[in-house]
């Protein structure tokens, strides 16, 4: 089937003050946390003036791949939505029924597995449809692309990144490695469809984690997690960070350290605030030197990976996978892999972006 369009679909994040509360409740429906509450989780958005990065580093990716397109001779135009902030992915939805768009790609921003970085994706793409039904609007086939955590371009950008982390130390300097990415409770890591996809988020993590050490060169890493919320009585992957880096000083005595964000593909929230702010904090009231990598997205490495993506589909381009874990995700219209794919863990994952 030709396809006519690509929608980049993401969480969203606020852009003003005034949104950041309407924006948390957005993030949170269905579990009854109250305004007061949700003023104080929102303390990391008002430190940046109310404004999550997200949108705007979503929107140069998307800047990228058109460009990316083009040179490539694709004539694809690309749309832009978002499950929780604006703009919305019904709204999105609505504008490409009006231009024609009758069978789109969907590139979701996660490279990952699991209930958040896959599933949530799939119900959005549901939820999205069942919103021009409701309307009476054009039908629009949705295709989502594939989990990419192992595909060579993205391995390969955050090698380099690591690489040049590393290069800011002196000879002798030797920094240790961690590897970070967002935590989920433990029952949302563990699925119920299958052996395959038991612990598949973090299995996938921990392999794209080892495919970047090696390309960089770096024999001993540590993987650890962040940006945990909710209560504390439910367990979340673990150590944490911040607890991980200050142990490694208070305990081992090691002063420098590279942490590189595996799990993010562009400096938004749980980077900016978590990593760049809360750790570095309390790395420096320990005299810690701590570099942190950048992320892959706004690399031209990234790019020509999300195109490659969808030359696989449109084109018939052979899959790259460097990985030992299992690519899935690949769906139409929002249906799950199989039956039990990705589930959610028992009470919704409260996530930032």
């Amino acid at each position: 089937m030709p396809y006519d369009a690509l929608l980049v679909l993401s969480f969203g994040g606020p852009e003003a003050p005034e949104e950041v509360v309407p924006f948390l409740e957005n993030v949170t429906r269905g579990r009854g946390i109250p305004r007061e509450r949700l003023e104080v989780v929102g303390e990391h958005y008002f430190h940046f003036g109310g404004v999550s990065p997200l949108n705007r580093l979503n929107k140069e990716i998307i800047a990228n791949v058109e460009g990316e397109l083009s040179r490539r001779g694709m004539d694809l135009p690309v749309y832009f939505g978002n499950r929780n902030w604006h703009p919305l992915g019904e709204d999105t939805a609505e504008q490409m029924a009006a231009d024609g768009v009758r069978n789109a790609i969907v590139f979701s921003t996660s490279a990952w597995g699991g209930y958040s970085g896959c599933r949530q994706y799939d119900e959005d793409i549901q939820r999205i449809r069942q919103h021009l039904a409701q309307r009476d609007l054009p039908e629009i086939t949705f295709t989502k692309l594939r989990q990419f955590y192992d595909h060579p371009k993205f391995i390969t950008a955050m090698a380099e990144a690591l690489k040049e982390s590393h290069a800011r130390f002196a000879p002798g300097e030797n920094p240790r490695t961690i590897f970070t990415a967002h935590s989920v409770p433990l029952s949302a890591n563990t699925a119920a469809g299958g052996p395959e996809d038991s612990g598949l988020y973090e299995r996938q993590v921990a392999e794209a984690s080892r495919l970047v050490a090696q390309e960089a060169g770096i024999e001993n890493y540590d993987l650890v997690w962040q940006s945990r919320s909710g209560s504390p009585a439910i367990p979340w992957l673990e150590p944490d960070i911040v607890d991980h880096a200050s142990a490694l000083h208070d305990e081992e005595g090691i002063k420098n350290i590279v942490v590189c964000p595996i799990g993010f593909i562009s400096d938004h929230m749980e980077v900016v605030w978590d990593l760049d702010t809360e750790l570095r904090q309390a790395t420096d009231e320990r005299g810690m030197h701590m570099e942190r990598t950048r992320t892959a997205g706004p690399t031209e490495l990234f790019t020509a990976m999300v195109v490659d993506l969808i030359e696989e589909i449109t084109a018939g381009r052979t899959p790259e996978m460097l990985g030992n874990t299992t690519v899935q995700g690949c769906t139409i219209n929002g249906e799950p892999c199989h039956d039990g794919c990705c589930q959610p863990a028992k009470r919704p994952i409260s996530r930032t972006a």
